[in-house]
């Protein structure tokens, strides 16, 4: 279905809900995480009593917080921040002062060392060495003359922009462990999402208009949850409840039964009983692989297949309790060394210290990237927690003998996977699922793309207002030109007119045409102004002119030479002056696109 015929669908999702909603119009809500929680609170306030169903006992979905004797665990690690108002209102409206202001600390562990991330180039050129840094350099420069004519990959991508070296020392391993898939297949459209396309305009821009925009906090600081994310979310659940709506736990939705292009009903297990929950609309976060193949009576088969064609990364987080408070002050650390399995780690006191119970310990999280039912996936917890004391020893954070106790969790679904034929699938069942009239999905999982917590919220606001109101959103589509993707908020006119302002180019044509006329004609009137005057001795300073200009002589005839070679020497002089000014602004521009590419690199790692 094209965006034409979404923008009908929806359209008439508003006017079916209008008419409903004096009937007592019921929605139902697929998954508590922060699309569902986030739809379900848009419904309530507007008065109406939405029905969340959730299939897990917590709510919060990828951005829940898990306990464990008193600690506090983030499954993944979620900075609170955004450029989307209305989201972050939210995020103020319901917890208040129970947000943090949280300085942002973090590094990289690659070949045994530790390097500041963002990456600061002194301990960038310290950790790698002088040789290894110029090799750097020179493929960066190799890869910026010669770059790859097509960026369908992963790694085609990254490498266009920071050179074979750079890709193999800071991307492939970290992005090959969270991923699971060679970079010579995982989609260039991934990294393009997560960071939008560095451009040369941007990087111009961005010197000029730092003032208007900022994306200082975003880099240094964030706004955390005291006891972590699944305490907004909890609260989100609650305003739910409070405004009539309910939120039901345990209770994993088995099928949508339609009738034609209209979802009526949903099965429910609730403690091992097949519930019907019947409902008027419907808006779903669950994997919309798992949506579709839940259908009854089921999608056409091409969608079923395209619909098993598309995957996900799921991970494990290792949580161990070491009888040390100051183990390091990293919100997290990125583990890019291929020796170990664990691919990031994180120190929950630096998150929030009310996290970890007891003064004199410390909590981490050490994250494990795999596929469900895969070896490591279905590894014993106590197996599991060996290998985390095994690795953070390894590693050096930790001995052992210190880690008194330890709790796994399990994270399915975590990761929509771009692989080489997901987004001719993706299309497929966005086809089927577009063509049900009154269903909507959002959500990462819901729209199978990766999405942060505010593009989810997002979504869920979106679909409210496609159910509600008379507008046209494409939910498939959110996830747009924010600031924290290193865009520079600015009118495309307003742009331009600032580049040209500030950087015109000069013509050098015309300004060898200028300087040649003007050049020609002050030496024909000079000529002919001491010819006309007379004496004895007739411009003895210009005659020293014929030494330069052969044939050259104050006379009335030399002042017709002296224009024509006044028009030459005026026009290569103005020429050359432009041409060398524009091969410096040029040369200036390419300093500064580099320069902004390497800012992007300090960034890129934390959206992987």
């Amino acid at each position: 279905m094209d965006l034409a015929g979404a923008a009908r669908v929806t359209d008439g999702l508003a006017v079916m809900a209008q008419t409903e909603a004096g009937a007592g119009m019921r929605v139902v809500v697929i998954g508590a995480g922060p699309a569902g929680l986030t739809a379900a609170r848009e419904l309530a306030r507007r008065g109406l009593e939405p029905v969340v169903l959730e299939q897990r006992s917590s709510v919060g979905g990828l951005s829940r917080t898990e306990s464990y004797k008193g600690y506090h665990f983030d499954m993944g690690g979620h900075r609170f921040f955004t450029k989307v108002d209305e989201v972050k209102k939210i995020w103020h409206d319901v917890l208040g002062g129970e947000f943090l202001r949280r300085p942002r600390l973090s590094r990289i562990y690659y070949d045994g060392r530790f390097f500041n991330y963002p990456l600061k180039p002194l301990n960038a050129l310290a950790g790698l060495g002088v040789w290894r840094a110029l090799m750097v350099v020179l493929s960066y420069l190799r890869w910026q003359v010669f770059p790859y004519r097509q960026e369908d990959t992963f790694e085609q991508w990254v490498t266009n922009r920071f050179g074979r070296r750079l890709f193999r020392t800071f991307f492939k391993t970290y992005t090959e462990k969270v991923w699971g898939i060679p970079c010579s297949e995982l989609r260039a459209e991934w990294a393009a999402q997560r960071i939008k396309d560095l451009s040369l305009r941007s990087a111009i821009v961005s010197m000029f208009l730092d003032s208007v925009t900022s994306i200082k906090t975003l880099i240094e600081e964030f706004d955390y949850p005291r006891l972590g994310p699944g305490m907004m979310w909890r609260a989100v659940a609650e305003e739910v409840r409070q405004g009539a709506g309910s939120v039901r736990l345990d209770s994993e939705v088995t099928a949508l039964r339609r009738k034609g292009n209209r979802i009526e009903c949903v099965v429910v297990n609730e403690a091992g009983h097949q519930v019907i929950v019947p409902g008027h609309h419907f808006v779903s976060s669950m994997p919309v692989t798992d949506l579709v193949l839940r259908v009854e009576p089921p999608a056409p088969p091409r969608v079923v297949e395209a619909a098993r064609r598309l995957t996900y990364r799921d991970f494990l987080i290792v949580c161990l309790i070491v009888d040390r408070s100051d183990l390091f002050p990293d919100n997290w650390i990125y583990i890019h060394s291929p020796e170990v399995q664990v691919g990031r780690i994180q120190n929950f006191r630096s998150w929030s210290a009310d996290m970890v119970p007891e003064a004199d310990k410390a909590s981490l999280g050490l994250e494990y990237f795999c596929n469900e039912h895969d070896a490591l996936w279905v590894l014993p917890d106590a197996e599991l927690i060996a290998l985390g004391k095994r690795e953070l020893e390894q590693i050096g954070l930790a001995r052992a003998s210190e880690i008194s106790d330890g709790c796994v969790f399990r994270v399915p679904k975590a990761y929509p996977v771009y692989d080489a034929g997901y987004r001719d699938a993706l299309d497929l069942v966005r086809e089927f699922v577009d063509g049900l009239e009154n269903l909507q999905t959002i959500g990462r999982n819901g729209l199978h793309r990766y999405n942060n917590q505010d593009h989810a919220m997002l979504t869920g606001l979106l679909a409210v207002r496609n159910l509600l109101e008379h507008e046209h959103h494409d939910l498939w589509s959110v996830n747009t030109d924010q600031e924290y993707h290193e865009e520079i908020e600015a009118r495309a006119d307003e742009v331009d007119e600032r580049i040209a302002e500030v950087f015109p180019r000069i013509d050098g044509v015309a300004l060898g045409v200028a300087s040649g006329a003007v050049s020609g004609l002050l030496l024909f009137l000079a000529t002919m102004i001491l010819v006309l005057k007379g004496g004895l001795v007739v411009g003895p300073n210009l005659h020293l002119l014929g030494q330069f200009l052969p044939g050259y002589s104050p006379t009335p005839g030399g002042s017709v030479l002296g224009l024509i070679y006044g028009l030459g020497v005026g026009f290569l002089t103005g020429w050359s002056f432009a041409f060398l000014r524009n091969v410096s602004l040029f040369l200036s521009l390419a300093v500064l696109r580099r320069r902004a590419q390497f800012h992007l690199l300090k960034r890129f790692l934390e959206f992987i």
